[in-house]
């Protein structure tokens, strides 16, 4: 007896499938760990490198940082207001998740990001270069932060 399918219908009356299914991959991008290093330091405020990898809430990060830009642009002195220097907090994540990046094992940043690529990460002194001009210039951006910060409070305080 067949079914209105047309696939004949075992003995237990259910319907026997018509096409066996295969199996199939669907391609993984590989992620290249110094690309998310470098977008981590120089974008990583915007949360560029949460998007580079694939992260759930990258759109958070760039939605505060954008909100907290045109909130600034609000003051008289923009660099000099709350806005702008909570922006600081995106910048500090994106540089500790640059180093995070560019000092993790290749291995272990395969395992971890890469799962079913099919390429090997193979890094050299790029990614130790990116790592040292983040602590440069990251160190630097954050200590000029936070003396903003503290000559901003200061001068809130009277």
């Amino acid at each position: 007896m067949h079914s209105r399918g047309g696939a004949p219908n075992d003995s237990s009356g259910a319907l026997a499938p018509k096409t066996i299914m295969t199996e199939f991959t669907i391609p993984v991008p590989h992620r290249s760990k110094v690309a998310a290093a470098w977008l981590a330091c120089l974008f990583g405020v915007f949360g560029a490198h949460w998007w580079y990898m694939g992260r759930r809430w990258a759109w958070a990060v760039t939605a505060f940082s954008v909100a907290m830009i045109v909130l600034a642009q609000l003051y008289p002195v923009w660099w000099d207001s709350p806005p702008f220097l909570l922006l600081l907090i995106p910048a500090t994540a994106g540089y500790i998740d640059t180093l995070i990046y560019a000092l993790t094992p290749d291995e272990k940043f395969d395992a971890r990001y890469n799962r079913g690529s099919r390429q090997e990460t193979k890094t050299g002194w790029d990614a130790v270069i990116v790592a040292i001009f983040t602590t440069l210039f990251g160190s630097t951006v954050l200590m000029a932060g936070i003396a903003v910060t503290v000559m901003h409070v200061y001068t809130a305080m009277g």
